[in-house]
């Protein structure tokens, strides 16, 4: 048996509450791990070449307000 396949049927045992305690906690550990992601990419320079077409786009006008 795979590991996700044990945490699939300890998660199946878990009381309403509890799965929505893991829910929680889940959604917080993603997201910390995309934003150290992002964050690694900005420092890295990976996403200035989007920057500065988006920057280019609005400066031509073809952004609107949101």
């Amino acid at each position: 048996m795979s590991k996700i396949e044990a945490l699939e049927q300890e998660v199946e045992k878990l009381t309403p509450a509890e799965l929505a305690a893991f829910r929680r906690w889940f959604g917080d550990f993603d997201a910390e791990g995309w934003d150290r992601q992002l964050e690694s990419d900005v420092a890295e320079g990976r996403l200035d070449r989007l920057a500065e077409e988006a920057i280019a786009a609005h400066e031509e006008g073809k952004s609107r307000e949101i």
